[in-house]
């Protein structure tokens, strides 16, 4: 007899969307003081940020609105819903971070792989309450509801792109450090997030 799937109360999605996005503006910290890059819209918004000096949050905020009508359309309501809000929550903490954190040194290697780990961490702990930040991860988790391919494997292809179209605008030494971030941050993800093997909802 197959036991009936748990359902995450609110408290529990608000935990996670709370801590996931936390991990994730921790990371997002350790990459702009490195002068970073990672892929998705976070990759655009570290492009405008580094470009134009405008906040990371605030572009990240703006780039991420277009993809709410497809998250609506294709993942339903409280995934847009939550995705939103992390994607709020996100864009607040990393606006309001140098307040409460300042880095005096940080090597650009360990920064992309913990940066990266801590980034994919947070990832996971949206994906599995139904939230994401947006974007690619909208257009990733589709393509697993849709087809089976992996979250983690689509988003890997799509961030390592994405860096590497940035050769024209970051030191390719830089380029190469946010490669092995995005590995990290993905390789987190392939590993941990595979379908049905969490079957909390």
């Amino acid at each position: 007899m197959i036991a009936p799937v748990d359902r995450h109360t609110p408290l529990e999605d608000l935990q996670a969307l709370l801590t996931g996005t936390l991990l994730i503006s921790l990371g997002v910290a350790m990459f702009k003081h490195a002068g970073l890059l990672t892929g998705g819209t976070a990759g655009i918004a570290f492009l405008l940020y580094y470009g134009t000096g405008v906040g990371f949050g605030k572009l990240f905020f703006l780039i991420n609105l277009p993809f709410y009508w497809i998250a609506w359309r294709r993942m339903g309501r409280d995934f847009t819903f939550k995705t939103f809000v992390a994607v709020a929550l996100l864009s607040a903490m990393t606006e309001l971070q140098p307040l409460v954190l300042r880095i005096e040194s940080l090597q650009p290697l360990y920064a992309a792989i913990i940066g990266g780990l801590l980034m994919g961490a947070g990832f996971l702990m949206l994906f599995r309450h139904k939230a994401s930040l947006g974007g690619v991860g909208v257009v990733a988790l589709m393509l697993q509801q849709d087809r089976g391919w992996r979250a983690g494997k689509v988003q890997m292809v799509v961030d390592c792109l994405i860096v590497l179209a940035a050769l024209f605008v970051v030191d390719p030494r830089r380029i190469g450090y946010s490669l092995v971030g995005a590995v990290a941050l993905n390789l987190t993800l392939a590993v941990n997030h595979k379908p049905g093997r969490y079957i909390a909802m």
